[in-house]
């Protein structure tokens, strides 16, 4: 069975104000979008709620972070059970400004994702390597150790609810953007390592999608690759080319 073209919008810390989320959904919520593509968003927790209760019901809302456990004294963070119980059913883990800014560990992400998984939520779960890291012809080896803490905890069946995210750090928020070919190159190596690691059925079926400074503009060729099955979208997710970049599959 073909993968479902998937593409997230990550609104970041954005957009500062009640009324410029308005005018965002408003615009969605006009928008003539590909019903065989599965479109999510992720706005600040904030928003969350009142967005959901405002937002056509074809797009799905996701949150940008959770804990792993399930309630206590853990003050600032959301755990998966609030999300789950207040309709929520996607969560971004792993974004590299978690992992660089908040210093989270590939363990405490892959803790994260057991508990959100196991809590009812499906997952984004991001990896990607530095400009450096890169550089030094590490990034199979960073996106490898990057999964690898994930498929240690988690079982098979839980990767049926997992869209795994590519994001090149360096390309995120830069305007440089890996060419098609370096995209696939990645998404092909994780899908074969998705295979030795745990199953060929899991590795055929997960979605592989790419982010990383994706625009209207260069996300038709990314598309046409045949490991790359959508974008995790950053700034573009807040203008009206987010509908183009949903769209990029309708013939």
């Amino acid at each position: 069975m073909p993968r479902q073209f998937f593409v997230g919008g990550n609104f970041k810390m954005n957009p500062i104000s009640r009324a410029q989320k308005k005018i965002i959904i408003n615009e969605l919520n006009a928008a003539d979008l590909d019903p065989n593509t599965e479109a999510v968003i992720a706005p600040p927790s904030l928003y969350l709620l009142p967005l959901k209760d405002i937002l056509r019901s074809d797009i799905k809302v996701s949150a940008q972070n959770c804990y792993c456990k399930t309630s206590g004294a853990y003050t600032g963070e959301i755990s998966p059970a609030q999300l789950a119980d207040a309709g929520i059913p996607y969560v971004i883990l792993g974004h590299s400004e978690r992992r660089t800014l908040f210093h989270e560990t590939s363990e405490l992400v892959a803790q994260k994702t057991k508990a959100a998984l196991d809590g009812g939520l499906s997952v984004i779960l991001c990896v990607g390597e530095t400009l450096q890291e890169r550089e030094a012809g590490k990034t199979t080896q960073v996106v490898e150790n990057q999964l690898q803490a994930a498929a240690a905890v988690l079982n098979e069946s839980d990767w049926g609810r997992v869209v795994i995210a590519y994001e090149p750090v360096w390309a995120i928020g830069t305007g440089k953007v890996a060419t098609a070919a370096q995209a696939q190159e990645v998404h092909a190596y994780i899908r074969k390592y998705l295979s030795t690691a745990v199953s060929a059925v899991v590795s055929d079926n997960t979605r592989i999608i790419y982010g990383g400074s994706v625009t209207a503009s260069n996300c038709k060729e990314l598309s046409t690759q045949i490991d790359v099955d959508g974008f995790l979208v950053g700034g573009a997710s807040l203008k009206p080319e987010f509908v183009d970049i949903i769209n990029v599959k309708r013939n």
